[in-house]
């Protein structure tokens, strides 16, 4: 069984820095793709970065260019989001995403149940 478990969420002000992790297990961590996607309150989903397998290539949404990084540990079975200058339209839940394959261009088939961040003075 695919499990995601996304932790790391809080209260952070506006500029401040948060470090988003996610657990996988239930397949093969090393062999797929991974997202972070996001919801504001009231918004629909927003896809934020996206890391094939390997972690030689990753992209992200013209919102977070810049300031968000995304990463890997395959031997771990653990992805990351490195969040700085956060800005307080950024609050939502964070999801981790399963890849339906090796590349993040393929989408996503599994989510976990999120991290709420709340961007907030």
């Amino acid at each position: 069984e695919v499990q995601l478990v996304e932790s790391g969420g809080g209260l952070v002000q506006p500029g401040g820095s948060l470090r988003l992790s996610c657990a996988a297990s239930g397949f093969i961590f090393s062999s797929y793709a991974m997202s972070w996607v996001r919801q504001a309150p009231g918004k629909g989903l927003e896809w934020v970065s996206g890391i094939d397998k390997g972690g030689g290539t990753t992209r992200y949404a013209d919102s977070v260019k810049g300031r968000f990084t995304i990463s890997r540990d395959d031997a771990k079975n653990t992805l990351y989001l490195q969040m700085n200058s956060l800005k307080p339209g950024e609050t939502a839940v964070y999801y981790c995403a399963k890849g339906k394959g090796g590349s993040y261009v393929n989408g996503e088939d599994y989510w976990g149940k999120g991290t709420l961040v709340t961007v907030s003075s």
